[in-house]
């Protein structure tokens, strides 16, 4: 007897198909029906394989198939009042410390690209964010496209102004974020 030591890759009925392949190539198709012109050993290795494809495909009887439409625009992107309240979530922090700086205005910089994302994407339009989108622009504009630890606090004072009349903005938009 041959002892088998069998890890937990297949599923039971491959198990079973395998072991059964193994039985015959050891016996060497003894007791195969003579002049069938099949070979045992290639018998159970078809069945092995329609095993292996129905277990492969899904089933899909009552499953409607998948859409093939592609997500709504902005689909992935956040809602304005929830970037809006991690860009108000700034005000608690600063420049006080050296190590924190470099952080909290990268930090800042990051929201109020998001937040510019968030407004282009919501349902109103970004017409209706028409003045903190142009303030975005502007603090991209003056930034130059660095958007370095030095670049950001040689421009502090823009950054922090746009977030500043943004969230003034905002305050008085109290619907673009409840």
């Amino acid at each position: 007897m041959i002892g088998i030591r069998v890890r937990h890759v297949f599923g039971a009925s491959s198990l079973v198909v395998l072991l059964a392949s193994s039985a015959l190539a050891c016996s060497g198709g003894q007791g195969a029906p003579p002049g069938d012109g099949e070979s045992p050993v290639r018998e159970v290795r078809k069945t092995a394989s329609a095993s292996r494809e129905s277990a492969a495909a899904p089933a899909t009887e009552g499953v409607p198939a998948p859409s093939t439409a592609q997500p709504a625009p902005g689909a992935d992107v956040e809602k304005v009042r929830d970037v809006f309240a991690r860009l108000q979530a700034t005000y608690n922090d600063g420049c006080t410390t050296p190590g924190n700086c470099e952080y909290f205005l990268g930090r800042v910089f990051d929201e109020l690209g998001t937040l510019d994302k968030a407004m282009e994407a919501d349902p109103q339009g970004p017409g209706h964010f028409k003045e903190p989108r142009a303030w975005i622009a502007d603090l991209r504009t003056g930034l130059g496209g660095d958007r370095s630890f030095e670049n950001l606090k040689k421009h502090q004072d823009l950054l922090i102004g746009t977030r500043d009349k943004i969230n003034a903005w905002m305050q008085g938009h109290p619907e673009d974020y409840r």
